[in-house]
């Protein structure tokens, strides 16, 4: 029995030496078991070294095991504990359980067990414990060390009724993997295989408590046992050190192994040193031994020779990082001749570069093995099942449903799934009930029983699929078993089995192995469930969540598919054996150092105070810094011929990145090394293959065809000399082709022609003012809506538009009531009208899209709500008739049936109509009579849930025609009911249906009540124009001085109208009319022109026009319009002062209608 350790740098050629005598010894001594232990990711590549140095190239009496795998080893030979190894998965499991039980009793923590990952902390935490040794009363003892540290002591309590309920729970049918190594200890002194052989320890920083106890068994029962140490042989290594030197990890190693030999009382061989200088691996390479010799060493030792196998580069992002890593990868291989397999990659942070290095290995034709594990949360499977549970547990909510339906795996294709979708949201399918009955509401996106009956097949086929979930389940185990049917009635399997092939046809192995592993893994993580809880009752829910922590903690590891390949991985896990390049990404502050990882149940803080306790942990972040240091001494130490260090400016979120403070240290060891920045090189000498050279042709056709390339210049003929190449290769020459066609491509107006507008409009043009102003708003809009009947999807809710047609109706019924029960809007009581309005309201909300306002508790304080809105509304609209003289005529006057109306049946030529339709919310009139002759004067209001005001402008510009023309209808319709009097417009208004809140001191009640109700009176006042006649003013509202509370008018100190009032002279309202007659011909006849330019308007300043048509349109996501292309722009309104718009509407006019009648 003896210890004994087999000690160099890195480099020196420790494991090569180790390996040699144990293949030497089993060569002398055939009967002698050898055992060669490992880490569990080197076991593979260890067994290869060893049986490629063995003469005889085999290792018949040579094992290579990783602890766990030298538990199941002894466990088979002198017999296995009874009990079920839990791996991390089942740990989970079961404190998903036990959070659901203790969590009263958690006090601190008890309330974030539900939370996503927090079982998984816990877990984390738990592990830990057991790895160092420490159990419930060693953590009893730690929380009272902490009892000081509030927080923390509260927190360890928690963890304390957790853990002993986890070792309870798992005392008499469990061990854990921990736990296994404290059985294997016990075990081995039985195992005949270990006594008397020969172990060697290798590559190995450090090992925890739990570890020890291994090791001093095997001390103890092995003949000898071999230890290799990264260390600097020339100093004392058999003292522990101070924290901060490089080699502390390994001199604590050495003594604590030392310790436990002397305390097993076993003796101590004579150590293998190996101290030459330089070490053996770079024995022809002096720049990288002198970096193995000097570096983390003090003080600081500049490198005088002349020839640096080291490179720096600096990158931009981290994109461009992995590009130019990819690119000098391929020209190392060229220059040197050697294979991938001699190049190696590893990343400061690989979670960051993973999907970089993947992409830019694939472009650049890289073979390249990412040496990592995946989890498989959002593997579609998973996202399978999960969706499926929940679908059940949350009641057919629409989010679960389609989340299944889209899973892939549920045998609907897109356009099932998205018709199905539609008629969801347009029909408001919720819950299980609805789900279950068929589909009878039509809505408006199908025509028929067709569609119908396609989308109860649909609705039927996800029900008989979900069946085997939805039966009455008594326990877990019966849950397992009904999403065990619900797996394998669906095909599950085979599905999966399609998706592996179709990845290996790809040549994609990575998702070819994962696909390959999910259907097991997950039958494994069932069964796991099962033996852990299966006798337990829970609901459907907390199942679920049991669930989705099993699928957290599964993990899939891939081996390499070909030998030669380059590894990426990370500083401590990834194995790097005999590389001559290393190229190490993303050595940036924060990842080198390392930066504390978020989270975590023990904070960096509650760790640098523990340790002062005595009892070990894993090491805390200033350990883990000093830790990090040999890695990076390990790693970089690695290569025999060139290391190459990169570092970006930037992150993939784009953040500004600093360079790691080893990049400094790196340049002050060598002076000659500069930082080189390849990115900035001429691009095409940075093209390696048509593959990578796709995008700067791309980039060099787009400024080619904006004329950014000088003529003749060096730029114009690499860029043609490039061009020819891909247009002349058989694989690139149509993508080729297709990239010019784009480079060139300039947006010009298309038109439909006569023929084809006519097919689709047909020669009468029917419509509503608000599709008028949609075409000039945009000609391409209103062909995507009117011409090619492009919809928004339906939803089923209540909106801002629902609100505007409630209003609309509500009133609507509102006065009919009043003429039902004998009133006028002069004359209504208060009481009553309210009363009229909530059985208004009632009665239409009961009817409006199948009873929508009644589906959910958001909609019904809505019909509160709106209640409030509509009584303040007709109490208002009373106190403004009553202030003047007209009266309401009629209400919601529909004028799509009113052919004869000239103003809204229109010619465009002799074979051509546009016929508007439409409903003016209400007409008010006052009737004149003067010296026999009867004078009607005429006002219109249409009601508004938006803010909108009058613009003269917008009116110019064919934007807000629908005042207008509702007043020429109006007007047209009073003359024919008046034949022999003059009518007049009087005022066109918005009143805009709202709940305005106002801001008042205080005061005495009264007077607070009657302030109140004078700055509602003042918000509520319509908006739009009024004629300036004063007599016409007065009937409108006849008492007011300063600022009138019912229509757009102020009057100055004179008496006299002020400047904000919105009044025109009769005259003027003929000229708007006039103009808005003229601007619905020109636009009727240039929709049935065909004319369907993509021309948006776009208008500065505030207000109504102050805006773009695209700000609020629902096509333009689809229409294409993109500035950066030729051709696209938008129609820049000119800012009008309303006098101006005025002046070129009567010069229009002119124009245009005189020569007319002169005809």
């Amino acid at each position: 029995m003896s210890l004994r350790f087999v000690a160099g740098g890195s480099g020196a050629g420790k494991s090569t030496a180790l390996y040699q005598e144990i293949i030497r010894r089993s060569i002398q001594e055939p009967d002698r078991n050898y055992l060669v232990i490992v880490p569990d990711q080197f076991t593979m590549q260890t067994q290869m070294d060893l049986v490629r140095m063995h003469p005889r190239k085999g290792i018949m009496n040579i094992d290579v095991l990783s602890f766990g795998r030298l538990s199941h080893r002894i466990f088979e030979e002198v017999g296995e504990d009874e009990r079920i190894v839990l791996d991390d998965t089942g740990k989970s499991l079961v404190l998903r359980r036990i959070a659901g039980e203790r969590k009263d009793e958690a006090k601190l923590i008890g309330g974030n067990l539900n939370k996503t990952g927090y079982i998984h902390e816990v877990k984390s935490a738990i592990s830990e414990f057991m790895q160092y040794g420490i159990g419930v009363n060693e953590l009893d003892k730690l929380a009272e060390f902490a009892r000081r540290r509030g927080g923390l002591y509260r927190k360890l309590q928690d963890l304390g009724v957790l853990y002993r309920a986890f070792v309870e729970f798992t005392a008499k049918e469990y061990v854990t993997t921990e736990e296994t190594l404290e059985l294997l200890a016990k075990r081995l002194p039985h195992s005949a295989f270990i006594r008397g052989c020969i172990v060697a320890v290798d590559g190995f920083t450090g090992f925890t408590p739990v570890q020890n106890k291994v090791l001093r068994v095997l001390m103890e029962l092995a003949d000898e046992v071999l230890v290799s140490v990264t260390v600097d042989t020339k100093k004392d290594f058999y003292t522990e050190g101070e924290e901060q030197d490089l080699f502390h990890l390994s001199r604590k190693t050495v003594s604590s192994l030392c310790h436990l030999a002397a305390e097993a009382g076993v003796e101590r061989g004579e150590d293998v040193l190996l101290g030459a200088s330089p070490v053996w691996r770079f024995r022809d390479n002096p720049s990288m031994a002198w970096l193995e010799r000097n570096l983390f060493r003090y003080p600081l030792r500049p490198y005088e020779g002349e020839k640096v196998s080291i490179e720096i580069l600096e990158a931009s992002s981290q994109r461009e990082e992995t590009r130019q890593v990819c690119i000098a990868i391929r020209e190392y291989l060229r220059r040197s001749g050697n294979c991938y397999r001699d190049v190696a990659i590893i990343a400061g942070d690989l979670e960051a570069y993973a999907s970089y290095l993947e992409s830019a290995a694939a472009l650049y034709g890289i073979p390249l093995y990412l040496d990592r594990t995946r989890g498989i949360v959002l593997n579609p499977f998973i996202e399978y099942v999960k969706s499926a549970l929940q679908i059940v547990s949350r009641n057919f909510s629409y989010e679960t449903v389609f989340h299944y339906i889209r899973s892939g795996l549920a045998d609907f294709t897109l356009q099932e799934a998205d018709r199905l979708e539609n008629y969801v949201l347009a029909a408001g399918i919720r819950g299980k009930k609805k789900w279950s009955e068929p589909f009878l509401m039509r809505t408006g996106l199908q025509e028929g029983t067709e569609e119908l009956e396609g989308l109860n097949e649909s609705r039927s086929r996800l029900m008989r699929q979900l069946s085997p979930l939805m039966e009455r389940f008594t326990s877990v185990r019966s849950m397992v078993q009904g999403l065990y049917a619900f797996i394998e009635s669906n095909g599950v399997q085979r599905k999966l089995l399609e998706y592996e092939k179709r990845f290996r046809q790809e040549q994609d192995e990575v998702r070819a192995r994962e696909y390959a592993q999910i259907y097991r893994l997950v039958m494994e993580l069932l069964e796991r469930i099962v033996d852990l809880i299966g006798d337990e009752k829970m609901g459907m829910e907390e199942f679920y969540q049991i669930l989705e922590a099993g699928f957290a903690e599964i993990q899939v590891g891939t081996i390499p598919q070909n030998v030669d390949r380059v590894v990426a991985g990370d500083m401590e896990r990834t194995r790097l054996n005999q590389i001559k390049a290393l190229f190490f990404l993303g050595v940036n502050d924060g990842a080198i150092p390392k930066g504390a990882k978020p989270g975590g149940f023990l904070s960096d803080v509650d760790r640098e105070f523990l340790a002062e306790s005595g009892m070990e942990l894993a090491p805390t972040p200033r350990q883990q810094m000093y830790i990090q240091k040999l890695y990076l001494y390990m790693n970089m130490t690695k290569p025999s011929e060139r290391l190459y260090l990169s570092y970006a400016r930037l992150s993939g979120e784009g953040k500004s990145l600093r360079p790691s403070y080893l990049i400094s240290m790196v340049r002050r060891l060598f002076p000659s090394v500069s930082i080189r920045r390849p990115e900035e090189a001429a691009a095409p000498s940075q093209v390696q293959g048509l593959s990578d050279g796709r995008d700067y042709l791309v980039q060099e056709l787009r400024r080619y065809a904006d004329g950014m390339l000088p003529e003749g210049g060096r730029e114009e003929r690499e860029f043609a000399r490039l061009y020819r190449l891909y247009a002349a290769s058989p694989k690139m020459q149509e993508w080729t082709g297709r990239m010019a066609e784009a480079a060139f491509y300039a947006y010009r107006e298309q038109p439909l022609g006569k023929a084809a507008a006519l097919a689709l409009f047909g020669s009468t043009l029917l419509g509503s003012v608000s599709r008028l102003e949609q075409y000039a708003s945009c000609a391409y809009a209103h062909f995507l809506q009117y011409g090619l009947y492009l919809k928004e999807r339906e939803d089923f809710s209540f909106e801002a538009v629902d609100m505007g047609n409630l209003f609309h109706g509500v009133l609507e019924l509102f006065a009919e009531k009043l003429k039902e029960k004998g009133y006028t809007w002069f004359d209504f009581p208060k009481e009553e009208a309210e009363t009229m309005v909530e059985e208004a309201v009632e009665a239409y909300a009961a009817s409006y899209g199948s009873a929508i306002l009644y589906d959910t508790a958001r909609n019904r304080y809505l019909i509160r709500r709106l209640k409030r809105i509509l009584k303040r509304t007709v109490h208002t609209l009373q106190y403004q008739l009553k202030k003047g003289v007209f009266v309401p005529e009629q209400f919601e006057v529909s004028f799509s049936v009113l052919e004869d109306l000239s103003s809204v049946n229109i010619a465009l030529t002799p074979e051509e109509r546009l016929r508007l339709k439409g409903r003016i919310d209400r007409v008010d009139t006052w009737k004149e009579r003067e010296g026999g002759a009867e004078t009607v004067y005429v006002k219109v209001i249409d009601y508004k849930s938006g803010s909108r005001d009058f613009s003269l402008a917008a009116l110019y510009y064919g934007l807000q025609l629908q005042l207008v023309v509702y007043m020429n209808a109006a007007m047209e319709m009073e003359q024919k009911s008046h034949p022999d009097s003059q009518v007049v417009p009087a005022a066109m208004l918005y009143y805009r249906v709202q709940d305005p809140l106002v801001e008042l001191e205080g005061g005495e009640p009264e007077e607070v009540a009657r302030r109140a109700q004078e700055e509602l009176n003042q918000a509520l006042r319509m908006t739009g124009v009024v004629n300036a006649d004063e007599r016409i003013i007065h009937s409108l509202d006849g008492s007011f001085t300063g600022k009138s509370d019912v229509i757009p008018v102020e009057r100055r100190r004179d008496g006299g109208l002020g400047a904000r009032s919105s009044v025109l002279a009769e005259e003027e309202f003929g000229v708007i009319s006039d103009y808005v007659n003229l601007k619905i011909k020109e636009i009727g006849s240039d929709i049935l022109e065909g004319r369907i330019a993509l021309d948006p308007y776009q208008q500065p300043g505030g207000g109504q026009t102050g805006q773009s048509a695209c700000t609020y349109c629902p096509y333009s996501k689809v229409c294409g319009f993109d500035r950066r292309i030729p051709g696209f722009q938008k129609r820049e309104l000119e800012k009008l002062e309303d006098a101006e718009a005025l002046r070129r509407m009567k010069d229009r006019v002119a124009v245009t209608i005189q020569p007319e009648a002169e005809l």
